[in-house]
């Protein structure tokens, strides 16, 4: 039998776990043009809480009664697709289950040899993509400028401050705990604050009192306000997310001081990075040789186990995880 999480209720502001189910199912057969993968991990993002409520968005809302979908990485275990063999490593995008029954729409091949599987879920996946996309295709650094970036412990906005480190800028973020601030320390962002302890405003004022020309936005809310503050005239604002509003049961109130957009000629653009996969090969060449040089660290959270998915993912909410979230659910490349 295979083991996979489906989606049983719509939530009220922050998710519990009794809206998740896990459900046993056979491990299916595959027919003619389709192959099975055995998950060795799945992804959860924040990008998914948004997608559990019934409204139209970018992407169509989770299916009640259905498992969760979003990437995951695995190994052929039977093939009768054309372009895949038993033993090849993919990445897809069928969730949050053990075992996955595919027609190899939306799959790609992975090199289990280049990297270890994970990160084709993290850095050298969407998360990097989505940070190397929005920072030099709308943030547009310039060496010497100063970059601010929200959530930066989480799996892109540690991405995208080391981007643009390599870019030639000072760097600085927010995160919410000790630890997270001495992981951004070792990635040599040139300052950091504790969101918990201090006020984005107040924060921003102390480590960089002359302005910031970039700000890489993973959190909304309270820090758009303090960057738009804080922006120098003719600032770029990447709007990457939102997730410190995902939760929210009603609409909050915009930031109260948008009218400095047009005062000091601003310049924010919102992106999906589904969109933009034809700039993923790009992506994936430099950030590779960023990884195995050393100037692109990543850290992981992996929880063990599908019982514990609906935990992962709501612990993404409350800061739990460094870098990338992910939950093991089989055998890596490493273990077999």
């Amino acid at each position: 039998m295979s083991r996979e999480i489906c989606l049983v209720g719509r939530p009220q502001g922050f998710p519990g776990e009794e809206l998740f189910e896990l459900v046993e199912t056979p491990i299916p057969e595959p027919g003619e043009g389709q192959l099975v993968v055995r998950n060795a991990y799945f992804s959860v993002d924040p990008y998914m809480r948004p997608r559990m409520n019934d409204t139209r968005s970018y992407v169509a809302p989770y299916t009640l009664g259905e498992a969760m979908t979003g990437g995951a990485v695995g190994r052929v275990a039977a093939s009768r697709h054309p372009q895949y063999a038993e033993g090849d490593w993919v990445l897809h995008s069928l969730g949050w289950r053990e075992w996955a029954l595919s027609d190899g729409s939306g799959m790609r091949r992975i090199d289990a040899g280049a990297a270890p599987v994970s990160t084709a879920l993290g850095v050298l996946g969407m998360p990097g993509f989505t940070a190397y996309y929005g920072l030099f295709e709308l943030g547009r650094p310039v060496e010497g400028e100063t970059v601010f970036v929200s959530g930066a412990a989480g799996a892109v906005g540690s991405a995208a401050g080391q981007m643009a480190k390599i870019a030639g800028c000072r760097v600085i973020g927010s995160a919410g705990s000790a630890e997270k601030l001495a992981w951004l320390a070792e990635l040599g962002f040139d300052g950091a604050f504790d969101y918990h302890e201090q006020p984005a405003r107040e924060g921003l004022r102390e480590l960089a009192p002359d302005g910031i020309d970039v700000y890489f936005d993973n959190v909304g809310g309270e820090h758009l306000e303090a960057a738009i503050g804080a922006l120098r005239n003719y600032g770029r604002i990447v709007a990457c997310g939102s997730v410190a509003r995902y939760n929210d049961a009603e609409p909050a109130p915009g930031p109260s001081n948008v009218f400095m957009v047009v005062t000091k000629r601003l310049r924010m653009q919102g992106y999906i990075i589904t969109d933009h996969y034809d700039r993923f090969r790009e992506f994936s060449e430099r950030a590779s040789e960023w990884v195995r040089d050393g100037r692109l660290r990543y850290r992981e959270t992996v929880i063990d186990g599908i019982e514990q998915a609906p935990a992962a993912f709501l612990g993404l909410f409350r800061g739990e995880n460094v870098g990338k979230m992910l939950v093991k659910v089989g055998p890596d490349a490493a273990e077999v």
